[in-house]
């Protein structure tokens, strides 16, 4: 037996010293016999399919005439798995070419369910070979062999059912030999987070999420206030056993053989009042007065929600923030610039005012908001956030007061997606710029008309504005009772409905740079559009009785004033026919 690196060295140790030159000749001798065992050792066998368990759809796979297809259930490993139709003359044969390496002897193997399904092996260079299986509603391995000629280089692998049988399913398929030096499937590394976790339907003690699939991920799990909720292998999932009203955190990670990824940003879920739904719903009166409650200090009178007069039947909380995420938002309470005001506050406040039949709703914009929603994309992420914060406050809908831009065509899928979230009770406001509801060609004017079915009402701003047209044609000051009428009838002729109109005006001179009226010039103009009484010049064609009302900016301001403007206006609004 020849020694090894490791004989030779106690040889080496053993002779003496006029041997040394016979001992390094062994040693010499050993260490080519190494070399040589190590370049015939053979490398470990791989399984040279590649996509060969279907987890990136058909890629690498062919199968005729279309009849194949991935499918998440059933499956024997990972995902997904093949799903092939027979139809007619067409077997439903899907096929993959792989590299082999020549005089080399491969296992070829497949789980199958479903209809008769064949496995098989052509171009192999020697015996091509196939096993199949009658149909089982469980899966079962199909299992052969086959060896490769001497020049041969690629085999084609395949798959088929019978003319006239049932679909048959297919998973983790191997070709198990050398590398013929196309490699296998990478393994796979640690998938990233999840995106896109929205919330959707919410019962008394069940909150559903989904999410975005994650490339390479067999699984995801969601986590509730930190801890481990569920496990899924799709991308949705529903929690339950949950407290009635009561709000959580939740999060998704991604997972596969690699690892877990990272948690996905955190959305909230509220589950719904006992018998009822999670939006504490909304009761919008015929005719209804709408102010601002401002978020911010800027030296009109703190407030409270609680502050607020009863007179305000609708109160937009002004205003959301955008996130770095397009289209999202989120809301900030200003503790600090509102006295110490603190979210459990201003939580219970909100059910307070809605438990004395006030609706309070999320404003999203004013004059220095940069939201931008001008894709699919950013409208779902609309959608979503907003719920989201409905779900987390309370909120019985959203204002939309973006006065740096709409556009039209997703800020209508926004709206649209967030009404089906959120239900028939979901109050929706507008508050454009006058120059916005000129024409109903405008985007604001197309918006609102895009949701003429669900929209509550669009309180235009009256003010800031200088001179604009009538409907008549005609052009009209602000600051005047004709101008705040004949504008109106722009929208009320325009297609919106009299109870979607409503008159927006400043609170005080200090709560616009420009436009300001008196409180009776409000009422002079809601008596002529609603009676035809108190008009100015202008003179509608008819009278509006449905006219829903006015709004103001702001409760803060109007505070400021000793609610000189809400005292004088909510009640001549609920009086109306």
């Amino acid at each position: 037996m020849e020694p090894s690196p490791a004989n030779g060295h106690r040889i080496r140790r053993r002779y003496s010293r006029p041997f040394v030159g016979a001992a390094a000749a062994v040693l010499a001798a050993g260490a080519l016999t190494a070399t040589g065992l190590a370049g015939n050792a053979q490398a470990a066998d791989i399984n040279v399919a590649k996509n060969a368990g279907f987890e990136s759809g058909l890629a690498n796979w062919t199968c005729s005439g279309g009849s194949g297809t991935t499918v998440s259930s059933p499956v024997h490993g990972g995902t997904a798995a093949l799903r092939a139709t027979p139809a007619g003359q067409d077997a439903a044969r899907c096929t993959q070419t792989v590299a082999v390496k020549p005089d080399s002897t491969y296992t070829l193997s497949s789980w199958v369910q479903g209809g008769y399904a064949y496995l098989g092996a052509s171009g192999t260079g020697t015996t091509d070979v196939s096993t199949w299986s009658p149909g089982s509603g469980d899966w079962t391995q199909l299992t052969t062999s086959f060896k490769t000629g001497p020049g041969t280089t690629s085999v084609q692998v395949y798959t088929h059912g019978w003319y006239g049988q049932a679909a048959y399913l297919v998973d983790d398929v191997s070709v198990n030999g050398p590398d013929g030096g196309g490699g296998t499937d990478p393994e796979p590394t640690i998938p990233s987070a999840p995106a896109g976790l929205a919330v959707g339907t919410a019962t008394s003690s069940s909150v559903a999420l989904s999410w975005n699939a994650v490339s390479g991920a067999t699984g995801y799990t969601v986590y509730r206030d930190g801890a481990k909720a569920t496990t899924t292998t799709g991308n949705s999932a529903t929690v339950t056993g949950l407290a009635v009203d009561t709000a959580y955190q939740f999060a998704v990670t991604a997972t596969n053989a690699a690892g877990e990824s990272v948690k996905s940003a955190t959305v909230s879920g509220r589950t719904a009042k006992e018998g009822g739904n999670p939006d504490p719903g909304s009761s919008v009166p015929k005719h209804a007065v709408t102010g601002y409650w401002q978020n911010f200090n800027n030296g009109a009178t703190v407030q409270k929600l609680s502050d607020v007069p009863a007179n305000y039947d609708i109160i937009a909380v002004s205003f959301a923030d955008a996130t770095s995420t397009p289209g999202a938002v989120t809301f900030n309470l200003d503790t600090a610039g509102l006295n110490g005001y603190t979210v459990d506050q201003f939580k219970a406040d909100i059910k307070a005012k809605q438990a004395a039949g006030k609706n309070i709703i999320i404003s999203v914009g004013g004059e220095k908001g940069s939201l931008s929603v001008n894709s699919d994309a950013s409208a779902t992420n609309f959608a979503n956030s907003v719920y989201t914060l409905i779900q987390e406050y309370g909120f019985n809908g959203v204002d939309i007061d973006l006065e740096n831009g709409l556009n039209s065509t997703y800020m209508t899928k926004a709206l649209r997606s967030l009404s089906q979230k959120a239900g028939s009770g979901l109050v929706i406001t507008m508050a454009p710029q006058t120059i916005d509801m000129q024409s109903t060609s405008g985007e604001y004017f197309k918006t609102a008309l895009g949701i003429k079915d669900i929209l509550t009402v669009v309180n235009t701003q009256y003010y800031n504005s200088g001179s604009m047209l009538g409907c008549d044609g005609k052009v009209y000051s602000q600051g005047s009772v004709d101008f705040l009428t004949a504008l109106a009838c722009i929208q009320l002729e325009g297609g919106l409905d009299p109870s979607q109109v409503g008159l927006g005006v400043p609170a005080s001179t200090r709560g616009a740079g420009s436009g300001y009226v008196a409180p009776s010039v409000v009422n002079a103009a809601l008596d002529c559009l609603a009676k035809g009484t108190g008009c100015g010049s202008f003179k509608p064609s008819k009278t509006y009785p449905g006219l829903r009302g006015a709004m103001t900016w702001s409760t803060n301001w109007d505070a400021t004033a000793g609610n000189a403007w809400s005292n004088a206006v909510g009640p001549h609004v609920h009086g109306l026919p």
